[in-house]
Order: structure tokens, then sequence, then C-alpha cells
């Protein structure tokens, strides 16, 4: 039976993030084609709980530490960086849904403009917040106060941001351009994105025109055109990833990697069936969040939800067949 997400530290208080150099440990339990990983190890008690992860400049990422409420930037050499730090919610008695405490969640890199989601329990903070770099972040988009906007990813083309809601089992639309720019619409309720007993629609990643979006509760990754008259109709593409949090495409035909935040694995999979276990918690993971991938290198971040233990990055090579 896999533990429940909403067994966390609810309420937690979180300490200040101390910006310094990351403790760096080998491990080597990794399954071809994933090797040569290392884990940058982060705070805990500071709320350095990493739950998205994007590609910056320079061998960098950025990151989401759900925890503290920030963005944070990691450098190639393992230092951090805060780039933003979200109010805490005016309403103290709030709680957000499923979690019970504020976390930062999605996060999209546009250039030097950043959006990220904000989840409170509360009208007034939660939605999609924006910042340049430098600057204080602003509430850019309302989302329902009673749900849990999760991920998130831009359509190039439009400047468009899906957001996954995982509690309610939606997905909404806001516009970054345009007299509609951060006005927040259903784009679908459609029933594979329902939450099947706690944890629905999670992840999401646009593709070939298809916006595909995890399912942590039914374990599957499912898709829908953008456009035309099926687009907010999800079908299924793969199953049988239990605890599926999010997943990243490797560039080679259908084939992804997905981190299984209840499992404590990161899967090779296809939507014809293939699964592969690469890593798992002997490499370091720790309720694995998110995957990023810059060539042949891969990022995990691990935000240690219920193992309450070691929140960390992991690095990986990821080889090219």
């Amino acid at each position: 039976m896999r533990t429940r997400l909403h067994r966390i530290i609810v309420g937690a208080s979180v300490a200040s993030v101390f910006l310094g150099t990351l403790t760096v440990g080998v491990a080597e339990a990794a399954t071809p084609p994933v090797s040569r990983s290392s884990v940058l190890h982060l705070d805990l008690p500071a709320g350095q709980m990493p739950e998205n992860v994007v590609l910056d400049r320079h061998g960098s990422v950025d990151v989401t530490f759900a925890g503290a409420r920030q963005v944070a930037r990691i450098m190639a050499a393992g230092e951090t960086q805060v780039l933003a730090t979200l109010p805490a919610p005016a309403d103290t008695t709030a709680r957000t849904p499923l979690l019970g405490f504020p976390l930062t969640t999605g996060l999209v890199r546009e250039r030097h403009t950043f959006y990220v989601l904000y989840a409170t329990g509360t009208e007034a903070e939660t939605g999609v917040w924006s910042f340049t770099e430098g600057r204080e972040p602003r509430k850019f988009a309302d989302l329902p106060a009673d749900g849990l906007p999760n991920g998130m990813v831009m359509d190039p083309g439009t400047g468009t941001l899906y957001i996954t809601e995982s509690a309610k089992g939606a997905v909404y639309a806001v516009p970054t351009r345009g007299r509609a720019a951060g006005r927040a619409t259903l784009f679908s309720d459609d029933e594979a994105l329902a939450p099947a007993g706690f944890f629905g629609v999670n992840g999401a990643k646009i593709r070939h025109g298809e916006l595909y979006v995890s399912n942590t509760d039914k374990g599957t990754v499912s898709r829908t055109p953008l456009s035309g008259p099926r687009a907010g109709t999800f079908m299924t593409f793969a199953d049988g990833l239990t605890g599926i949090d999010d997943f990243e495409f490797t560039g080679r035909d259908d084939e992804f990697l997905a981190s299984l935040v209840t499992e404590n694995t990161v899967v090779l999979a296809d939507g014809r069936g293939a699964r592969r276990t690469v890593l798992t918690r002997a490499d370091g993971l720790s309720n694995p969040t998110s995957i990023a991938i810059r060539g042949t290198e891969i990022y995990v971040p691990s935000a240690a939800y219920t193992t309450q233990s070691d929140p960390n990055l992991l690095l990986g090579h990821l080889a090219r067949h």
C-alpha cells in the first residue's frame, strides 16, 4: 500500500535558506542506460524540498523549493541562489488542499521571465506568479483556492500556460500574451485527469502539438491535441506507472523518463508498454518529483515529502543508443 503524500509534516515551520555549497555524494547503483549519477544534498529543515526543475544557462538549473515558497538557481558547481520568495499567506488559518501547507510547485522559464505556481488555500495568493530576475514576484493569474495547482508547461507557439490541478482533476489554460493575458480558463476536466482517491493529474509536457499529462493515482500518462475537435479529451498514452509524478521525453521516439514519487524510482518507458527501472532509492532518490534532460545529462529532484530524509538533486547521464 502506497504512502499517502498528505502524511507529510503539515504546517511545519520553515527556517531561512542558507546559501552555500551543497554537499556532493556519489551513487553507483544506476541501471543502464543511466549512469554516472551524483547527488547534491539539500536542507530539509530550511524547506529546500525541490518540487519542479527547469533548465537554465551555463549548466545551471532552476527549482522550486516547495517548503520555503522559493524559486532558486542551482549552479553547475553546486551553489544555490534564491531568485524569488513568494509572500506568506495573509490568512494563517488557511490550509492548502491535500498537502496542508503553502508551497511552490510548477515552474516555467521564458528567457529572463519566470512563471511559478503557488498553492496556499487562499484566494489572494493561489495562482500563477511571475517575476523577472532581480525583481519582486507578482500575482499574474488567479486559480481556485480550493485546488492544488501543480504542473505547468508553456506552449512556445502561443505563449499559453497549461496548468494541472491535482485536487480537482483539471487542466487550466492561462495566456501570457494578448488581451486575455493572465486570465485562467478551464481547458479540460476529462475523467482521465480525476483523482482516484487522493492525487490526480500532475506533470505536464507538450510534444508534437499535443499536451501530455500524468495522473499519480491512476499511474498513467495521457494526451490530447492542443487544437481541433478533440482538444481537451485525453487518451491514455502509457499506464502501469504507479505513483508517477512528472516525466520528460528523451528525444528518442516516444521514450520518456518518469519519476515515481511514491515508489522512490525513476523508470524508462514508452507508449508501447516498455518499462525499465533505472534509478532507485539506492541512488539517492527520496520522493523524486520531476525530471529535466539536457543533452545526455538528467536532473532529478527529490523533495523527501514522506521519507522526511535527504531532499536532493540527482545528476545522471543518459546513454544514447
